[in-house]
Order: C-alpha cells, then structure tokens, then sequence
C-alpha cells in the first residue's frame, strides 16, 4: 500500500515524460509474497483504477499497456499467492508433526525429582530443525534419580531413529536394572541392532557417546559412567570441577572393537553442588577466530546459578559467542542438590 501511495503521488507530482505509473505493477507483484489471494487481487484492483485516474489527467501516458501489466502481473500475484499458502500450510503440518517427534523423543523433563532440581535445553544446528541426533532423559528410579545424555554420530533422520532407540531402551531398563553398567549393555545391545536393522551405504554403522549418572536419594553422592562423552562440569561452593573418566569407557556400539569395560566413577554431591551435562555441540561452538567456546572458564565466571539461569545465560552466551549461528546441536542438563544430606537414622 505504502509503495502503491508513494507511486500515485509521484505520477502526479512529477513531469509525465518521467512515467513513474509504469512502476504500478510492482505493488500486486510485492503483495503476493505476504498478502492473501484476495487482498492482491484487490491491490491490482486499486492499482488499476490509479492508472485510470492519470489517464484522465494525462492522455498520453501509454495507458492501455501499463493496464494490461497491471491486470497479468495481479492474476499472476494471485496464483502466485494461492501457491505460497498451500506451501506454508504444508511446512506448518510438518512442524506440527516434528514438535510430536520431538515431544515423544525429548519429552519435557521434570523440573524436581525429590531433593534434585532438573532444567534442560536444547538447541538445533538449523533453524528450520526441530529434532536431531542429541538426547537425554531422567528417570525417577528405586535406585536414585538416574539421568542419560547422549549424541548420536551423525545427522538426519538416521541419527534421529538411532537416538530414539537409546533413549527407548533407557526409559524400560534404568527401572530394572541395579546397576548402571547393566543399563550401558542394554543400550549397547540396543544401539547394535539398530544399526543391523538400517541399511544405510552412507552410514553403515551407528555409534554415540553416552553419559548415564545415578543420584541416590540423600546419599550425598553421584555415580558417573562415561561412555565416550564430554565430561560434565561440577560446580561446589563457587569451583569448577572437570569430571573426567578415572578409566575411559567405550562409545555405544563400539564395544566390540574397543572391548566391553566400563567404569563407574562415584564423586561427593551434597547440598548446593550441580552437574552440567553437555554434549560435544557446546564446547565445539567456535567465534570468528575458530576458537571454541572455554566452557569450564564461562562457568566459573558465571559463578553459583540456578539449574534455569544456567542454561539460559549458556543460550544467550553461545549464540553471542559464534554470532548467531550455530554448527551442531546442542544439548544441557543441569542438576542441583538442593536438599542437605539426611544422616543414617534420622528423617
């Protein structure tokens, strides 16, 4: 509308020699890329009762042919719009679809099992992307709360199927199973057939890095098994602790090639302590420069947070630190203590 004013009252306050009505085609044109069918057929409607009108201020300015462009370039406005929402209906559908694919594979975690508070994010590569080859989940168990994060070697709909594979397998066992190594054989015996089952020449076989960690209620410690993952960050009393493996454990589905023994490490968590899990699209982030992102040294500058401000100062920072753009999904899950360990024999 706006160009469609600015080239009425140019046509009329300029010489005619000049023909700025010529340029009223462009409005419907402009219209079909943000306006409905109708409202372009009704701009073109209006450009052409506009050029009518110069023509009987000015008898020489080629009319017929500027009305002629004006009527083909509105009926092909409007197809062009009709088009543009079919199109936007369907991507809208597909959404809709991947939000469900989302929601049943990174459902919603709790935001406080017992005395652990819980906050996750997740962030995708591509802005069109809804779900992708990062996962966690927590389990609120007879053994503690039990937490998997995980990411699949990989993009695509193939790292999607294998993700949603682990994460199954974890939330039927982490009940079951006594013992965190249990859990990992499960998800490696899960992972293993997913990848016999897909056929894919361009991936023939599927690995992850996986972290499972166990908090048992009121115990005042944390058990970690780390298959392959980036090591979670531990925040106490305003230090930053790197939790790496004693003893490395294999990536999932890599067993056999780099043996089957896995390490379970137990550390202190006691009131006020929290875990950062992460995946590697964190710590992989790079600026301008090609640097990657110092997590360990950002989380000691933040200082004691809670699990939400966290993860929201770690959104904001990472989409600042690499200008807005990011290279891999990420995904965080940030756990806190926040109960004072109960003593043997007491409430």
């Amino acid at each position: 509308m706006l160009l469609t004013v600015l080239i009425t009252g140019l046509a009329f306050a300029t010489p005619r020699e000049i023909a700025f009505s010529r340029l009223l085609p462009a409005a419907p044109a402009l219209a079909a890329a943000m306006w409905p069918v109708l409202p372009t057929i009704l701009l073109g409607a209006f450009c052409l009762l506009v050029m009518i009108g110069l023509s009987l201020v000015y008898t020489d300015l080629g009319t017929p042919y500027t009305a002629a462009a004006i009527v083909a370039v509105t009926l092909a406005a409007a197809y062009t719009s009709h088009l543009r929402i079919q199109r936007e209906e369907t991507l809208f559908q597909v959404r809709l679809v991947a939000d469900a694919a989302q929601q049943v594979l990174l459902r919603p975690l709790p935001r406080r099992v017992q005395d652990v508070d819980i906050e996750s994010l997740y962030l995708a590569a591509q802005e069109q992307a809804r779900i992708g080859g990062d996962f966690y989940e927590v389990a609120d168990t007879p053994y503690g709360v039990r937490l998997l994060i995980g990411d699949v070697r990989g993009k695509g709909l193939p790292a999607v199927g294998a993700a949603s594979a682990v994460i199954n397998c974890f939330r039927e066992n982490a009940y079951d199973q006594p013992d965190l190594r249990g859990i990992i054989h499960r998800l490696e015996t899960s992972m293993g057939r997913y990848s016999l089952a897909i056929l894919d020449p361009d991936q023939p076989e599927h690995f992850a890095t996986a972290l499972i960690a166990e908090i048992p209620y009121g115990s005042g410690h944390a058990k970690i098994l780390n298959c392959g993952h980036p090591p979670p960050l531990l925040m106490r009393s305003g230090e930053v602790c790197v939790l790496e493996p004693t003893v490395p454990s294999p990536p999932l589905n890599l067993a056999t090639l780099l043996g089957d023994d896995y390490n379970v490490d137990t550390i202190a968590f006691t009131s006020g302590d929290q875990i950062l899990l992460y995946t590697d699209g964190v710590t992989e982030t790079r600026d301008r420069t090609g640097t990657f992102f110092p997590l360990p040294e950002w989380m000691r500058r933040l200082g004691p947070a809670a699990p939400r401000e966290l993860l929201d100062r770690l959104h904001q920072d990472l989409l600042h630190y690499s200008g807005g753009r990011l290279d891999d999904d990420i995904a965080a899950v940030a756990v806190r203590c926040s109960r004072p360990v109960t003593q043997e024999g007491s409430e």
